[in-house]
C-alpha cells in the first residue's frame, strides 16, 4: 500500500525521490518504494526524513515505533501543563509566535483574548509573508455549538456569538493575504489550540468554565510521540468540515 502521507508530506516540502536520495545516501529507486511500496526505512532515515518534512515518525510511519515506546515518548512531549490560560506568562505566547517560521494553527470558539496583542495582525502578516502558513479557525457565531458552549461557561446566551463576531472583525485584516486562511466552524470543540511549528498550546475546556480559566497544556512535538500528533489531527479534521466566513 502506498505511503500516501510520505508522499504528499514530500511534495509540500517541493520535495522529490532523489532529493532525499541524495540527502540521506541511498538510492532513488530506494525512496521510490518507500512511497509507492509502503516499504518503511531503517530508524535512521525514518528520523532524517521526518526531520526533513517536519513531521514526525509516527505520523509518517505509525507502525513502525512500539506502542510501549510511543508512550514513553509522548509523555515527554508534556513540557509544562499551567494550571489556568490566564497563569501561562505572556512572554511565552510571545516567543512561540515570534520563533514560528513554518506553521502557525489557531483552532478556537472565539480567542477575543489574542486581539489585545495590537502588533497580532502585523505579525501574522509579516510571518506570512516570509513563508509561513497560517489556518486560523473560528467558531461559527451563529452555529447551535457556540451557542451551547455560552451557555456552558455560564456567560448567558448570545454572548459567545457577539466574541466570535469581535474576533472576526478583528481578523477580517488578514482576509485574502497570501498564506493565510480563515475559516469557521460549528463543531463541539473540546480544546483550544494553538501550534507555533513544532511547539503547540492546548488549553482544555470544562464544562462550567471559561476557557482563561481552564488549563493548558504546553506540548513539543517528539519523532515518535503521538501525543502531540492527536491533536494535530484533530485540527485538520475541524478544517476541513469548515468553511470561509460570511464577512
Amino acid at each position: 500500500m502506498p505511503n500516501e502521507r510520505l508522499r504528499d508530506s514530500l511534495l509540500r516540502r517541493g520535495l522529490a525521490p532523489a532529493d532525499v536520495a541524495a540527502k540521506i545516501g541511498v538510492d532513488y529507486k530506494t525512496v521510490e518504494r518507500w512511497i509507492t511500496k509502503g516499504r518503511t526505512p531503517y530508524a535512521k532515515h525514518r528520523h532524517t526524513i521526518a526531520a526533513l518534512v517536519h513531521e514526525s515518525e509516527n505520523y509518517l510511519w505509525p507502525d513502525a515505533v512500539t506502542p510501549e515506546r510511543v508512550v514513553e515518548v509522548s509523555a515527554s512531549e508534556v513540557v509544562k501543563i499551567y494550571p489556568h490560560r490566564h497563569t501561562l506568562p505572556r512572554e511565552v505566547w510571545d516567543t512561540l509566535l515570534h520563533n514560528a517560521n513554518d506553521q502557525i494553527e489557531i483552532l478556537v470558539y472565539s480567542g477575543l483574548f489574542m486581539t489585545e496583542d495590537p502588533r497580532m495582525i502585523r505579525t501574522l502578516r509579516g510571518k506570512a509573508m516570509a513563508g509561513a502558513r497560517i489556518r486560523i479557525l473560528l467558531g461559527d457565531p451563529d452555529c447551535e455549538e457556540v451557542e451551547k458552549r455560552g451557555v456552558d461557561e455560564n456567560i448567558g446566551k448570545g454572548t459567545l456569538g457577539a466574541k466570535v463576531r469581535n474576533a472576526l472583525a478583528f481578523f477580517k485584516a488578514l482576509d485574502g493575504e497570501p498564506g493565510i486562511e480563515i475559516r469557521c466552524h460549528s463543531t463541539i470543540l473540546y480544546n483550544s489550540i494553538y501550534r507555533f511549528d513544532q511547539d503547540m498550546l492546548v488549553n482544555t475546556h470544562i464544562h462550567g468554565f471559561m476557557a482563561a480559566h481552564a488549563p493548558v497544556m504546553h506540548l513539543r512535538q517528539l519523532s515518535t510521540g503521538s501525543l502531540f500528533e492527536s491533536y494535530s489531527e484533530s485540527f485538520e479534521s475541524v478544517w476541513k468540515g469548515a468553511a470561509a466566513p460570511i464577512w
